[in-house]
């Protein structure tokens, strides 16, 4: 890309697309091409082919998508499937129709198999059965994985497929009822700390180990691959570090400042008890994560309690 080149960000005002449209004005990339939902539906065919036959992005970051929690995910799952495909489908086609030069697509480590070796390498992919509680969601980001590539062989575009780690940061989804697990703990250690509570109450058994990517990382990571990764096979972005929910729930309470107990409801899901990505093949190519998870939490922390809190 160059500093002038035309690029669009799909979803700039979520937690990953906001991460990517902050780093490439940092990085002086001018001339970006940026449309609230209320602008620009991608869900709406007509709506999308308009936008692309008139703007003509050199560059296309696909950011935009329906995300949300284990709770989220199982009691909406034919959203999460329907909104993703449609708009993946839309956004990707006419990224092709319009000659864009290039298209980097975010997926997700949960496209993995719930029973993938770990370190979980890019080869794993579709060898085995998924994690049932966010099964939908996955099928739409394999789908729409297998939809770039069927793009680059058939038509020979450039269209790349990054798998990021959980993901944390400023202007991510708080709300109980559909955060993932680092907001969802920060609202709830927050609302405890303020109202003087006793305890708070964190889902499952606490064993499970994720690993979290703060997500300037992952827009660092994005542009460094829009610029130097030109294949169709995916590629994880991540840390390659984990740690238990039990330890990340004490970090958290330790973070925010809440000096009550935590009670472990067992009764609610663990899901998968290891997701940890192999990022060996994007460290060959000379990308490193920078941002400790010790410190990326205090800045999410501080951007709740500014914006949120």
């Amino acid at each position: 890309m160059e500093k002038n080149s035309k690029i669009y960000v799909a979803g700039h005002n979520g937690l990953a697309g906001s991460a990517i449209t902050e780093r490439l004005k940092q990085e002086g990339y001018a001339n970006l091409v940026l449309k609230t939902h209320a602008e620009l539906d991608l869900m709406d065919p007509e709506a999308t082919k308009n936008f692309f036959a008139q703007e003509k992005p050199e560059y296309v970051f696909l950011a935009a998508a329906k995300v949300g929690g284990i709770m989220a995910n199982m009691t909406y799952p034919a959203d999460f499937i329907y909104q993703n495909l449609v708009v993946q489908n839309n956004v990707i086609h006419n990224t092709y129709v319009n000659k864009v030069k290039k298209l980097l697509f975010l997926g997700s480590s949960c496209i993995y198999p719930k029973n993938c070796p770990q370190p979980m390498k890019e080869a794993s992919l579709l060898s085995g059965d998924l994690e049932p509680s966010n099964k939908p969601y996955s099928m739409a980001k394999i789908s729409g994985i297998v939809l770039c590539q069927s793009y680059n062989k058939q038509y020979g575009t450039n269209f790349i497929s990054v798998m990021p780690t959980n993901l944390y940061g400023p202007r991510d989804k708080y709300d109980l009822n559909a955060s993932h697990v680092i907001p969802a703990m920060i609202i709830k250690f927050h609302q405890a700390k303020i109202n003087n509570g006793k305890e708070v109450v964190a889902w499952g058994t606490g064993s499970p180990k994720r690993e979290f990517l703060y997500s300037d990382d992952l827009a660092r990571a994005c542009i460094f691959l829009m610029n130097n990764y030109n294949e169709s096979e995916i590629i994880n972005i991540g840390t390659g570090i984990d740690i238990s929910i039990k330890e990340l729930a004490e970090l958290i309470k330790q973070t925010v400042g809440f000096r009550g107990e935590i009670k472990w409801d067992t009764t609610k899901p663990d899901g998968v008890q290891k997701k940890l990505l192999d990022v060996s093949k994007i460290e060959k190519l000379g990308w490193k994560y920078e941002t400790e998870l010790n410190d990326g939490l205090k800045k999410a922390y501080k951007w709740y309690e500014k914006n949120l809190g």
